[in-house]
């Protein structure tokens, strides 16, 4: 499961344990997550809430994109931009060389 660095992994992963754990002692779910966050001292409901579905998805019970595919994507995408960024300057200095090969040359 993926998480800010502004919390630790173990933290995320405690908390949403917390919430699988105590689920059954409270009418809703947010109600559980409301209480677990508040013990934990996380800053909104909501990023727990956030952090229960990404489990969830990367448990495969709901349905979505895994932590781990997430991660190959930003990989991707990073190595697709280098991957242009070099294309560009290739073609730039193959411009540069046959513009060289263009040009008259004297001898002296």
């Amino acid at each position: 499961m993926a998480c800010p660095s502004q919390y630790l992994l173990e933290l995320c992963r405690r908390a949403v344990r917390m919430v699988a754990e105590v689920r059954p002692e409270y009418d809703t779910e947010w109600a559980a997550m409301k209480a677990v966050a508040q013990k934990l001292g996380i800053g909104t409901t909501e990023t727990l809430r956030k952090w229960v579905r990404q489990d969830q998805i990367d448990a495969g019970t709901r349905p979505g994109t895994t932590s781990q595919e997430s991660a190959e994507l930003k990989r991707l995408k990073k190595e697709n931009a280098e991957l242009k960024r070099a294309n560009d300057i290739l073609k730039a200095a193959a411009s540069f060389f046959a513009a060289e090969l263009d040009r008259p040359h004297t001898r002296s």
